[in-house]
């Protein structure tokens, strides 16, 4: 069999890196660093949005909503409300 007798497949990779830092984005999914699928609006609230500059490649540069530096901070202000007291275990929920 030659090569124009068989089937290729559509198959196909595509990855582009932010410039600016560095968000990886395959066949057109975010994903952090970790290999899990991420959210573009989060990492906007937490990036983009304050570091981002006319390199940055993420299509929810400016979005409102999503995680921020300021929620998390409130999380964690709550977090430490809860167990200030020292009696609860919050390690073995």
């Amino acid at each position: 069999m030659d090569n124009n007798e068989r089937e290729f497949s559509d198959l196909s990779m595509s990855r582009a890196e932010c410039p600016k830092c560095g968000a990886v984005w395959m066949n057109g999914e975010h994903y952090w660093a970790t290999g899990v699928k991420g959210n573009e609006t989060d990492l906007a609230g937490l990036v983009c949005n304050k570091l981002g500059d006319f390199q940055c490649i993420n299509p929810k540069k400016g979005a409102e909503g999503g995680d921020t530096w300021k929620k998390r901070m409130e999380d964690l202000d709550k977090f430490g409300e809860k167990y200030e007291d020292g009696e609860s275990q919050w390690w073995n929920k």
